[in-house]
């Protein structure tokens, strides 16, 4: 289990960083994507949102636990803005979607935004607002924005999936 924080640690030069959280699908993916963006210092993945403590894979996948496929970020904000995690998380999912990305379908690949603090809110508030009236999409956003809480770190063979087998994508 992992306690959810506005900071994080510090990255390797002692510096503080802080932890943003994004479900998009599966997880993955998304975190495959998150580990390449400058400034990322590492990831997980897990669960969160819904209402079972410590839940496994096939919990989540039985659509009554509430969790969301999550990865949370821990980042170096003196290298990498929030805002610029949120670019990343519109650009790495459909987030017009609900509760399904490409073949994926459940409430646990819903899009979703767990902010810490109330400058991730708002952050996350202004940035969906301003996805939403760009006219880049064809439907409404359908993104969450919800508080952050207990995280629950997935099984092992889940961290950094894509990268441990070489592959580049879910959906080759």
């Amino acid at each position: 289990m992992e306690k959810s924080a506005e900071k994080a640690g510090e990255n390797a030069a002692g510096a503080a960083t802080e932890k943003a959280m994004f479900g998009a699908g599966c997880f993955w993916g998304v975190e495959a994507a998150f580990r390449r963006v400058p400034g990322v210092v590492r990831t997980a993945v897990g669960y969160s949102g819904g209402s079972l403590p410590n839940p496994t894979y096939e919990d989540v996948c039985s659509h009554r636990t509430g969790h969301a496929e999550v990865v949370l970020v821990e980042f170096d904000p003196a290298k990498l803005s929030y805002e610029d995690l949120l670019n990343t998380f519109w650009e790495s999912h459909d987030p017009t979607q609900v509760n399904r990305q490409g073949p994926d379908y459940g409430s646990q690949y819903r899009t979703a935004i767990f902010y810490f603090t109330p400058q991730q809110e708002a952050a996350a508030r202004a940035s969906k607002e301003r996805l939403g009236a760009s006219g880049k999409l064809r439907r409404p956003v359908a993104t969450e924005i919800t508080p952050a809480g207990e995280f629950w770190r997935a099984e092992e063979y889940h961290q950094q999936y894509l990268e441990k087998r070489g592959i580049a994508s879910c959906h080759i």
